[in-house]
């Protein structure tokens, strides 16, 4: 029977030869011309690669088509002694700068929304705001509010919250309340303020108001569970950083970007 390579397969020796050449998924991506989520989903074996983008591919990381689509070929035949580096070979790594000011508004924007409902403490508060920003870097490769997330036992917890949160409390802007909920003990927040929207752009409070829709109604094991069934989450220590890109590794339902309509040209 003549050998048919796979999906899995091309995305497999892609990933070889992108590691040999050192190049980080950011550097490989813009070479042939897609997104970098697009060659996520091609390494993963999600995402086929029509003959234009295989000459592209073939021409970057200096590989023969006979050879790449053969049984028995292997990275390490492919000869790059004399292709210069082109990137750093450091691998790309997203660093989020926090923007204090729309975090705030987004803060309270999400508290005008959702305080009024007995089921939203701190732990449904923190997972609203994880889910929009890593939902808005997925979709737009840029961030939302900046903040650092931390993998914790209830799930990610955006970094430096108490110091701005005390902030804002000092300021009059939201007020905090200790309650009981389902014979739990809550901490609850009231925004004492309006949101300043006017920076917020159309695209950000949409995904904001996606994630309100679909999860300001859970409680607290209930969207702490989905939490931890995210890549980014999964994929992180305990108690260390999550990092922004392994919102490209997601899958239904978690992901929120059509890959299939990504431009590819």
């Amino acid at each position: 029977m003549k050998f048919q390579i796979s999906q899995v397969l091309v995305g497999q020796r892609v990933v070889e030869l992108r590691k040999r050449k050192q190049f980080s998924q950011e550097d490989l991506a813009k070479m042939v011309g897609i997104s970098r989520p697009s060659l996520t989903q091609i390494e993963l074996g999600k995402r086929s690669l029509n003959i234009m983008e295989l000459q592209k591919f073939a021409q970057v990381l200096g590989f023969s088509l006979d050879d790449f689509m053969s049984e028995d070929f292997s990275s390490e035949t492919v000869d790059f002694s004399e292709v210069e580096k082109e990137k750093s070979s450091k691998e790309r790594i997203s660093v989020p700068s926090l923007k204090i000011g729309k975090f705030k508004n987004i803060l309270l924007y999400i508290l005008e929304r959702c305080a009024g409902k007995p089921n939203v403490g701190e732990t449904v508060l923190y997972k609203l705001l994880y889910f929009s920003d890593f939902n808005y870097y997925e979709l737009y490769e840029e961030h939302l509010t900046g903040t650092n997330y931390r993998k914790l036992p209830y799930g990610p917890v955006p970094q430096n919250i108490d110091t701005i949160v005390n902030n804002m409390i000092e300021n009059n802007q939201i007020q905090r309340f200790k309650t009981e909920y389902h014979g739990f003990p809550q901490t609850r927040y009231l925004p004492l303020e309006k949101a300043d929207l006017t920076d917020l752009l159309a695209s950000e409070k949409e995904v904001i108001d996606r994630v309100i829709e679909q999860m300001s109604d859970w409680s607290a094991s209930a969207v702490s569970n989905y939490s931890h069934k995210d890549v980014p989450w999964m994929a992180s220590k305990d108690g260390e950083e999550i990092n922004y890109e392994l919102a490209f590794y997601r899958e239904p339902p978690f992901s929120v970007r059509n890959y299939e309509e990504d431009i590819e040209l």
